[in-house]
């Protein structure tokens, strides 16, 4: 058959979308990629976001990624605000940005998590395994959390309560009524009108002790 010279037409945004994708790959350095790259563009498709890491993180020595806290954003972001979340897509989540398997099963062994997981639990026990204390612990959720990046990370103060109280359970180590006399000073004598707590509230308060 003769050769035809026909006109293709490139799509006007099939460079862009090749470039954000080819970047995403280099960041993420997925270990499945044909799989990865099924996950990306079914993410894109529905308008939801990609599993790629927000930055480049330091190339770790193994085959696994670090956990980060900016790992954890983009964890978040992808549970798009619902409160309970299905074990095997969180299972998946946490595969595609190649999180060693040993920390999600010691992070479900812990929670005793089944098949419903609650995703502010999960993300509560998953930053403790980077937090020295519950004090560092309680400033990376909230880095998480906050949906403000023109200023410091803050958080309802509902939710602040509810993730103290279940890191200090799962401690073991501080009591109940520790904890219940910092959450009233907090209350009390921090929380403004808005009803938000900040990082340097509970982290530069010489008041408050959480430990």
């Amino acid at each position: 058959m003769p050769y035809t010279d026909t006109h293709i037409s490139i799509p006007p945004q099939l460079p862009e979308i090749l470039k954000q994708y080819t970047k995403g790959a280099i960041r993420t350095q997925p270990p499945d990629l044909l799989q990865w790259s099924a996950d990306y563009f079914t993410a894109v498709a529905r308008g939801d976001i990609p599993p790629v890491r927000e930055r480049m993180e330091r190339t770790p020595l193994s085959n696994w990624a670090d956990l980060t806290p900016e790992i954890l954003k983009v964890l978040h972001q992808r549970v798009g605000g619902r409160l309970i979340v299905h074990a095997d897509e969180l299972a998946h989540l946490w595969k595609v940005l190649n999180l060693p398997t040993d920390l999600f099963e010691s992070v479900m062994n812990v929670g005793h998590f089944t098949e419903e997981v609650e995703w502010l639990k999960f993300l509560a026990l998953s930053s403790s395994s980077l937090g020295v204390n519950i004090t560092k612990t309680l400033k990376i959720i909230c880095e998480v959390l906050s949906n403000d990046d023109s200023g410091p990370a803050r958080i309802p103060f509902s939710t602040f309560q509810f993730l103290y109280t279940y890191i200090a359970e799962v401690d073991g180590e501080i009591s109940l009524s520790h904890v219940n006399r910092m959450l009233n000073y907090i209350e009390q004598e921090i929380i403004g009108p808005d009803g938000l707590i900040k990082v340097n509230d509970f982290t530069r308060n010489p008041q408050v002790k959480l430990e």
